[in-house]
C-alpha cells in the first residue's frame, strides 16, 4: 500500500511513501525545461527502489502550483491519468503549502511566526503565499500551518512592500521568507538561511494524507493566476487560470 507525489511547479519531484507517510523513495530532477521527459523515469524509478507495482498504490497526490503553465500542467495531467488507469484517487496541495510546511521542519519555527513562501513566476515576478504557524508539529508529526494571504502573483518589489514591514513598523516581526522566488530578487525578499526553495514531493504526500484523515477537500484544479503564454490557436484568451489569485484557504497540517 504506497502514495505516489508527484510536484512539477519548480523542478521535477517524485516520492513514494507508505500510508503512514513514511518515505519508500524519492527523486528530483532540476530539468526545468523538460518536464514532461524527466517525470516519466523518476516514477518509474522509485516504484523500482521500494519494490512497489503501479497497482499496489492507493492515491496519487499532484502539486497544484501555483506554477507556469506548460510545467504544472506536466504533473496534473500524468497524475490523474494515472489515478484514472489504476482506479484510485488523485489528491491536489498547493504546492507553496507544502514548501512553508516543509520550512516549519526545516528552521524550527515555532507556533505564532509567519513564513512568506515564493516560487519562481518568469516575468520578473515571483508566486507567493503568506502563512502562519499553528503547530511545529501536528497530526502525524506533520507541521500545521495557516495560509493567511495569497496565492497571489506579482512583482518581487510589490510583494516586499505589501508583506515586509517597513523601517516605521516598530516591532512587528518580518516573516521568514522561502522558496526560489525570492532567491531571484535578494533586494526586495531576503531568503533565510539554510531555507527551503522547491517542494518536497514526501512532505506534499505526507500533508495530502493528514488532510485527507481530516475530511478536508483535496481539489486538482491547477493554480495558474494568470493566462499561459502559448494560447491554442484561435483561442485569443489561451486556456486561462484554473484558480483566481488571492483564492485563499486554511492549510492546515502544508500553493508557482
Amino acid at each position: 500500500m504506497a502514495v505516489l507525489a508527484l510536484d512539477t511547479s519548480a523542478a521535477v519531484a517524485v516520492s513514494l511513501v507508505d500510508e503512514d507517510g513514511t518515505r519508500l523513495a524519492s527523486r528530483s530532477s532540476d530539468e526545468r525545461r523538460r518536464h514532461a521527459e524527466s517525470l516519466a523515469p523518476l516514477i518509474t524509478e522509485v516504484l523500482d527502489e521500494a519494490g512497489i507495482e503501479r497497482t499496489d498504490l492507493t492515491a496519487v497526490v499532484a502539486g497544484t502550483g501555483p506554477a507556469p503553465f506548460t510545467g504544472l500542467r506536466v504533473g496534473l495531467v500524468t497524475a490523474r491519468t494515472l489515478a484514472l488507469s489504476l482506479g484510485i484517487p488523485v489528491l491536489g496541495v498547493p504546492s507553496l503549502d507544502a514548501l512553508a510546511v516543509q520550512a516549519v521542519s526545516d528552521l524550527g519555527l515555532r507556533a505564532g511566526q509567519e513564513i512568506l513562501a515564493t516560487s519562481d513566476a518568469r516575468r520578473k515576478e515571483v508566486y507567493w503565499a503568506r502563512y502562519r504557524v499553528v503547530a511545529h508539529e501536528g497530526p502525524h508529526g506533520v507541521p500545521v500551518v495557516e495560509r493567511t494571504a495569497g496565492p497571489d502573483v506579482d512583482r518581487a518589489g510589490f510583494v516586499a512592500q505589501g508583506q515586509l514591514p517597513t523601517p516605521d513598523a516598530g516591532d512587528t516581526p518580518l516573516p521568514v521568507v522561502v522558496g526560489e522566488g525570492a532567491m531571484l530578487y535578494p533586494e526586495f525578499l531576503p531568503v533565510a538561511d539554510d531555507a527551503p526553495l522547491v517542494p518536497d514531493a514526501t512532505v506534499l504526500a505526507r500533508l495530502a494524507l493528514v488532510r485527507r484523515a481530516a475530511g478536508e477537500d483535496l481539489p486538482t484544479e491547477p493554480l495558474y493566476l494568470r493566462r499561459p503564454d502559448v494560447h491554442e490557436p484561435g483561442s485569443p484568451t489561451g486556456t486561462g487560470a484554473g484558480s483566481g489569485a488571492g483564492s485563499a484557504t486554511a492549510a492546515t497540517g502544508g500553493a508557482a
